[in-house]
C-alpha cells in the first residue's frame, strides 16, 4: 500500500572523521619519544666516539703506508710485482700509480674524515693527498712518494668507516625494534585496565551485568575500579529500586481506574460527560504503560542474529489493521534477506513506538489522517529502517529535547497526552545493540524516524516482502 503525497527523503549521512584511538596515540607518542632518544644518543656517541676513531684510523693509514713504501722500497724491483699482489690479496691494500691527469674527488667534508686527514698530514707530511676517490673509483686514496715515483695506496672506504654500512643497518634496525616492542609493552601494560574499563563501561551501558573489575594493581587504577565496582552496585540497585516502585505505582494506580471506570458505567451522568472522563482514564493507562515499558530492560541480543525483514513484515501486518481502524494509512516496503544482531521483541518495541508516534502527532493538516511509510533497506553494513509521516514536523532545536525522557513537542502539549517516553525507549533499546536513532524534519514537511542497526551476514533463507 502507498500514499498518494510524496515522503520527505533524508540526505546521506557522512561518515565520521578517522579517530585514532588512546593505545595508538600512546604507542605512537612513546616510539616517537625513543626514536628522537636514540638519533640524540647516536650524535653523542658519534660527538664522543669520532676523535678517539679517527686518531686509531690515521695511525692505522699512517702505519700502513709507511710498512708498503718500506717494503717496495728494499725490495729488488723484479718482485714488485709479486710484492703488490700480496698486499691486495692478504691485506686489502692496493697500490696504483699516481698520474698528472687524474680526477680527483676531495675527501668529505665531516668532523670524522677531517680528523683523520688532518692526522695522516701530520704523520706523513703536508704534502700528502687524501682523495675520496680517484678517476670515478671510490675508496681512500691516500699518496706517497718512492723516489722519484709516486703512488696512490688504495683504502677500502668500509675498513676506515666510523661504523661499518652492515653494521650500522644492524644497529638502527635494533634499536628500531627495542623502541617498537618497548612501546608496545609501555602502552599495553598502561592502557590495559583502561580497556578493561570500556569493556564493562561498554557491557554496562547495554543493561548487562558485567564482573567486577579487579580491585588491585598501582594504587590509581585500585582506587578507580574500586569506584567503579561501587558505582556498578549501587546502579543496579537504583535499577531494581525504580522497577518495584514503578511495579507498585502501576497496580496502586490500575485498581482505583478500573474502579473508578465501573462506577462511571454506573452513573446517571451524560454520556459526554461519560466519555470525557473514559478518554481521561485511557490516557492514563497509557502514560502507565509507557511508564513500565520504559523501565522494562532490554532483552539480550542473540548472537546469531535475526531475520529483520520477516519481523517487520510480521508487525506490519498487525500495525497496518490497527492503523486503518483508527482512519490512517499504513504502507511499506521492506527488503527481503536483512539480518541483523538485535533481539526481535525489542525490534517490534522500537518501530511499534516509532508507528504510534507518527499515528498520535503525525496527522495531516489536510484531513487529520496519519499517513505512515515504514521501509527497511541495507546500507553498507547497517540496516536502516525509517518511519515517515506527512504531519508538521518538528522544528531542528527540538530534536535534541525530545530524545530526553518526559519530553514531548509543543504540538503534543496541546494536543494529545502521553508521558513522553516513546523516543527515549527507542534510543534506550536501540543502545544496547549499537544502533542509532536520528529524527530528519523540516517543519510542515513531516518527521522521518531513522534508525540504523548493524547488519550480519544472512544464515538462511528468509521470506520476500511484498
Amino acid at each position: 500500500m502507498s500514499t498518494s503525497a510524496p515522503l520527505p527523503t533524508s540526505q546521506p549521512t557522512p561518515k565520521p572523521p578517522f579517530k585514532m584511538g588512546l593505545f595508538s596515540r600512546t604507542f605512537f607518542l612513546l616510539l616517537g619519544l625513543m626514536g628522537l632518544s636514540f638519533g640524540i644518543w647516536l650524535q653523542i656517541f658519534f660527538s664522543i666516539e669520532a676523535g678517539p676513531r679517527a686518531l686509531q684510523m690515521a695511525q692505522r693509514v699512517s702505519t700502513s703506508v709507511s710498512i708498503t713504501r718500506s717494503a717496495l722500497n728494499y725490495a729488488p724491483p723484479d718482485q714488485h710485482p709479486a710484492l703488490l699482489l700480496d698486499l691486495a690479496t692478504k691485506e686489502s691494500l692496493r697500490i696504483q700509480p699516481r698520474e698528472p691527469d687524474d680526477v680527483l674527488e676531495p675527501i668529505q667534508d665531516s668532523i670524522y674524515w677531517s680528523k683523520v686527514s688532518e692526522q695522516v698530514r701530520k704523520d706523513l707530511g703536508s704534502n700528502t693527498l687524501i682523495m675520496w676517490s680517484v678517476n670515478a673509483v671510490p675508496g681512500v686514496w691516500v699518496s706517497f712518494d718512492l723516489g722519484d715515483q709516486k703512488y696512490w695506496l688504495v683504502f677500502d672506504r668500509e675498513q676506515l668507516s666510523l661504523i661499518a654500512g652492515a653494521e650500522w643497518l644492524g644497529w638502527i634496525f635494533t634499536a628500531l625494534l627495542l623502541s617498537f616492542l618497548g612501546a608496545a609493552i609501555s602502552v599495553r601494560f598502561v592502557n590495559r585496565p583502561l580497556a578493561r574499563l570500556a569493556q564493562v563501561t561498554h557491557q554496562l551501558a547495554r543493561g548487562e551485568t558485567p564482573a567486577p573489575l579487579p580491585e588491585r594493581g598501582p594504587s590509581e587504577i585500585r582506587d578507580m575500579n574500586m569506584a567503579f565496582n561501587r558505582m556498578m552496585r549501587d546502579i543496579r540497585q537504583s535499577e531494581a529500586d525504580r522497577e518495584i516502585m514503578l511495579a507498585g505505582i502501576s497496580h496502586d494506580l490500575r485498581t482505583p481506574l478500573a474502579r473508578m471506570r465501573l462506577e462511571i458505567e454506573l452513573s446517571n451522568v451524560s454520556e459526554s460527560t461519560r466519555q470525557a472522563i473514559d478518554e481521561d482514564l485511557a490516557q492514563i493507562n497509557h502514560s502507565i504503560d509507557q511508564l513500565m515499558e520504559y523501565a522494562r530492560p532490554a532483552n539480550q541480543a542473540p548472537e546469531q542474529g535475526i531475520d529483520i525483514s520477516h519481523a517487520l513484515l510480521s508487525l506490519y501486518e498487525r500495525e497496518r489493521s490497527h492503523t486503518e481502524g483508527l482512519g490512517g494509512e499504513l504502507s511499506a516496503d521492506i527488503a527481503p534477506h536483512l539480518f541483523g544482531r538485535i533481539d526481535k521483541n525489542d525490534l517490534k518495541r522500537i518501530v511499534s513506538n516509532l508507528i504510534e508516534n507518527a499515528r498520535r502527532y503525525g496527522r495531516s493538516v489536510a484531513d487529520d489522517k496519519a499517513y505512515i511509510h515504514l521501509s527497511a533497506q541495507p546500507k553498507g553494513n547497517l540496516i536502516e529502517i525509517k518511519v515517515q509521516d506527512q504531519g508538521v514536523g518538528i522544528a531542528k532545536h527540538e530534536v535534541p529535547r525530545l530524545l530526553r525522557p518526559f519530553s514531548r513537542g509543543e504540538l503534543a502539549r496541546t494536543g494529545v497526552n502521553g508521558a513522553g517516553l516513546g523516543l527515549a525507549i527507542v534510543e534506550r533499546l536501540l543502545l544496547q545493540v549499537d544502533g542509532r536513532l536520528e529524527l530528519l524534519s523540516m517543519p510542515n514537511q513531516g518527521l522521518t524516524a531513522r534508525i540504523e542497526i548493524p547488519k550480519l551476514k544472512a544464515r538462511s533463507p528468509s521470506r520476500k516482502s511484498h
